[in-house]
């Protein structure tokens, strides 16, 4: 066990049907693909709750909810946030993997993230995406995409470009995890680095708009700065209330804080892009960054998923542990949210309360996080065979509650992300 932080498998496909679930209730569903025609990449498919159902889920006359994305399997499924009469969560497959859709699947994982809306008001988000990454025609990066609809069962979604850096050398094939977005537009990236050591060559990237154009599967080159090529195993994004901070995920190491007034305003020297890195990709002269949570304490062995909790404070995921604490804006130590029972830890079967690497958190404070089931076995530390799931915790006056399966079993659910339609 020399490696606590699980690998990311590509390979890893869903077989079977995807099971929806609330609480202890499990009541298997049928998924039923509606590839969308043309060339553009978008592929959509709409799942009832009901066994066998392919309805499509009308939208709601209230205000609009939240929709969670988590890529698993190397899909793209989207989850209703309340649950139907019979205790199910509503799901959506907004992108097959390429081995299902060859024409116009991709394989889409990691965290999610989304955009302000555009002047003319489109919906942009971003998702690792890195189909096919063995052809050196379709190298592994992140997807931008366009997304229309505003409830599960009617959203679209279209590829419109690529973001796609130099890599620090590894053993295997690079692996984008985080994302993030700046109020200015610029777009922020983390990969992993070298998974078959203890290397800290993970990189946190600087993009600069525009961020789209040209065609699948090469799209246009965007301009990129960047910042840190010295992470211990990139994890998670989050940009401060605020945005001048920039906080990330190690899993080898801890949660960095960023100074985004230090960062490159232009990809050049002229900048503050002047410098190269070992791979002759431009590099940021000079970056503050400082350790803002130190792994260790109260079960944060490996950092891996952040998001905003109340009164300006942090949640932070601990994937091996399978723990999630809540610290204060100051990044002090408030509570453990999420732990597995006293005397549980991972071996032959996943934790009970599973092994949260993404995480994210909806307008109404309820938590959902990407439990990707790590499991010990000869072969080493990492998820089992669709031992994942995604689960989400809701507070009541102010105390987390047991936290509740949205969907199981799933393949490598290791990304979160939340979109609110009207926001």
């Amino acid at each position: 066990m020399s490696d606590p932080r699980p690998p990311r498998h590509r390979g890893v496909r869903a077989a079977g049907p995807l099971l929806l679930v609330a609480l202890l209730a499990v009541a298997p569903a049928a998924c039923s693909s509606d590839g969308s025609d043309g060339s553009d990449g978008s592929a959509t498919t709409t799942t009832g709750a009901d066994a066998g159902s392919s309805t499509t889920v009308p939208a709601s006359d209230g205000p609009a909810e939240a929709i969670v994305f988590n890529g698993q399997g190397n899909n793209l499924d989207a989850y209703a946030t309340t649950p139907d009469a019979d205790g199910t969560f509503a799901t959506q497959r907004v992108f097959e993997t390429v081995d299902t859709d060859p024409e116009h699947g991709r394989d889409l994982n990691a965290q999610l993230c989304f955009l302000p809306r555009t002047d003319d008001g489109e919906q942009w988000f971003i998702g690792g995406e890195d189909t096919g990454q063995d052809d050196p025609n379709r190298p592994p990066g992140w997807g931008i995409f366009r997304l229309e609809g505003g409830a599960v069962g009617e959203l679209e979604a279209t590829q419109i470009g690529k973001l796609v850096p130099t890599f620090q050398p590894a053993n295997d094939n690079p692996e984008n995890y985080g994302c993030g977005v700046l109020p200015d537009g610029r777009v922020l990236t983390t990969d992993v680095g070298n998974q078959a050591s203890g290397s800290g060559d993970g990189q946190l990237i600087l993009w600069f708009p525009p961020l789209t154009g040209g065609e699948y599967p090469t799209f246009d080159d965007v301009a990129y700065c960047k910042l840190d090529v010295t992470l211990p195993t990139g994890q998670s994004i989050l940009v401060g209330e605020g945005g001048d901070t920039v906080y990330v995920a190690a899993a080898r190491g801890d949660v960095y804080a960023y100074a985004v007034d230090s960062f490159p305003t232009s990809p050049d020297a002229a900048g503050g892009c002047g410098e190269a890195d070992a791979t002759g990709a431009p590099m940021a002269d000079d970056v503050a960054r400082t350790t803002f949570i130190p792994a260790g304490d109260h079960g944060l062995a490996t950092p891996a998923g952040l998001a905003h909790a109340p009164d300006g404070g942090f949640y932070v995921s601990s994937v091996f542990t399978g723990v999630i604490n809540e610290y204060d804006a100051d990044g002090q130590f408030v509570r453990t949210i999420l732990q597995p029972p006293a005397g549980e830890a991972p071996g032959a079967e996943p934790l009970s309360t599973g092994s949260p690497l993404g995480i994210g958190v909806d307008d109404t404070g309820t938590l959902y996080y990407a439990d990707i089931g790590i499991v010990v076995s000869d072969d080493g530390v990492g998820p089992g065979e669709e031992t994942g799931s995604v689960r989400r915790i809701r507070f009541v006056d102010g105390e987390p509650q047991a936290p509740e399966v949205m969907a199981e079993p799933l393949a490598f659910p290791d990304g979160i992300g939340v979109w609110l339609p009207a926001g």
